[in-house]
């Protein structure tokens, strides 16, 4: 069944709990589509698995535009989300509004998710009105790491916890339908939850979201430069992978890759008038 917009909200009044994961290419994103998980985030995440980036500051539009459409060629029923990247909504609204709607027609989204609170309320409400869906993203929000001083929990303090509150309600009446919570104390992430309409997903932010997050690379072992305290291998992929690779080389040094199976015949007869 195609995910939409719709059913992920009524997820939360059914009480049944929400799968997201990141996704980068058509391939992945096909079988994340098979396994059927309920919404597939673009995150600009890819900025330090894919890319390469310390962090996800250098991101562009375009290369969120380049593996959205990838992923949305992938995934026929898990609703695609694609991330706002740093600077292609902060500077205003009409720039929001814009590359909100490029993530669309060319990157193929069924969203777009944008960090910030009631600073951003204007760029939400201008994007939901242009029909473009939006999701909010509270508490760690990486593209402001250099204002947070480093990966840091959120919303620790009474005066941080009641912000993260009234950011939340503020960002669901703007008109985002979907809220994600990152690195946020578990109990926080559950008052936030039972405060507002729409649907929470948790990253670092405890069970009692109305859903998950985690970037595929991270749930299947694959990403080694930084292991945050909430991810959890689901898989050891990275280490299937690594043993792959040395089989490969090994028997291509042997001479055993490749064998007669895997090779195209041709008539000795042919060989022989070539001599």
């Amino acid at each position: 069944m195609k995910n939409t917009t719709t059913s992920i909200m009524q997820m939360k009044n059914s009480g049944h709990k929400i799968s997201m994961l990141t996704a980068y290419d058509y391939t992945t994103a096909r079988l994340l589509d098979e396994a059927g998980v309920n919404t597939i985030l673009v995150g600009d995440s890819l900025g330090n698995v894919i890319l390469g980036y310390e962090d996800t500051i250098s991101v562009t539009v375009e290369d969120m535009i380049h593996h959205s459409a990838a992923v949305a060629r992938g995934a026929k029923n898990a609703l695609v989300v694609t991330d706002l990247p740093f600077m292609s909504y902060q500077t205003s609204v009409y720039d929001a509004v814009v590359n909100a709607g490029r993530l669309m027609k060319e990157g193929r989204a069924g969203a777009v998710k944008l960090e910030g609170g009631k600073e951003v309320c204007p760029q939400i409400k201008a994007i939901v009105s242009a029909g473009i869906p939006v999701v909010a993203h509270l508490g760690l929000t990486p593209q402001s790491i250099n204002t947070f001083g480093g990966f840091k929990v959120q919303g620790k303090t009474e005066a941080a916890a009641k912000k993260l509150i009234e950011d939340a309600k503020a960002v669901e009446e703007a008109g985002a339908f979907l809220l994600v919570l990152e690195c946020v104390p578990a109990k926080l992430a559950k008052l936030v939850t039972e405060s507002i309409n729409i649907p929470t997903i948790g990253i670092g932010a405890g069970a009692g979201c109305d859903g998950q997050v985690l970037v595929i690379y991270d749930m299947l072992g694959m990403f080694s430069d930084f292991k945050p305290k909430f991810v959890k291998h689901f898989a050891n992929a990275g280490d299937v992978i690594r043993e792959a690779v040395k089989t490969y080389i090994a028997e291509i040094d042997d001479g055993t890759f490749p064998a007669e199976e895997h090779c195209y015949k041709i008539d000795d007869e042919v060989i022989d008038k070539l001599y």
